[in-house]
């Protein structure tokens, strides 16, 4: 798991202007809540904060104020055409917590020969993992699969330490044979003219 270190600033300007005016200087608007606090308002570095969120549960160090808090993205919002980061959810943790995360699904491995396709139900799974431990993926293989196969939750093998939050039995993947399509009949007159 990456742990990534921030300084924080604390903010007391709210609202769409205030949110705009620390996005110009190239910061992001978050808030931090969590054990039972008041939510504190602050504003983050926006290159630093985009580059640590490419990892999947990064835990964060957050610097606010000269004191160090430990934090984990809980709701990130992006602009819909450009990208960028408009604002952040951060929540409180501590070494030792068990925290509820989801974790992406990865495949290795081929399918059996032959036509088939492999859907992903889910794309996560939702996991119960110590706050400084949480897994970035989990990895399932699918080697020599068929149509009809399917892996359920229980199925997957999880890190030490890291338990299923969702139902044991929720289908994660499954393959499906592919299905060719059918000719129409306006098809087969046109081609029977030619």
């Amino acid at each position: 798991m990456s742990e990534v270190k921030l300084a924080a600033e604390t903010r007391n300007e709210f609202g769409k202007g205030a949110a705009r005016r620390i996005r110009r200087e190239s910061k992001v608007p978050a808030v931090v809540y969590g054990h039972g606090g008041e939510p504190v308002h602050i504003t983050l570095p926006g290159h630093e904060l985009q580059l640590a969120l490419r990892t999947p549960n990064v835990l964060l160090t957050l610097d606010i104020e000269g004191k160090t808090q430990l934090a984990i993205p809980k709701a990130v919002q992006r602009d819909a055409i450009k990208g960028f980061l408009e604002h952040v959810d951060l929540l409180l943790v501590t070494r030792g917590e068990k925290v509820n995360v989801e974790v992406y699904v990865q495949t290795e491995g081929d399918l059996a020969p032959g036509a088939f396709i492999l859907e992903h139900v889910l794309s996560t799974l939702t996991v119960e993992a110590e706050a400084t431990h949480i897994p970035e993926s989990v990895t399932v293989s699918i080697q020599g699969l068929e149509a009809g196969a399917s892996i359920l939750a229980k199925d997957i093998t999880l890190p030490e330490g890291t338990t299923l939050s969702i139902d044991e039995d929720a289908v994660v993947l499954q393959v499906l044979a592919a299905q060719s399509e059918e000719p129409s009949d306006d098809a087969a007159d046109e081609s029977a003219e030619a």
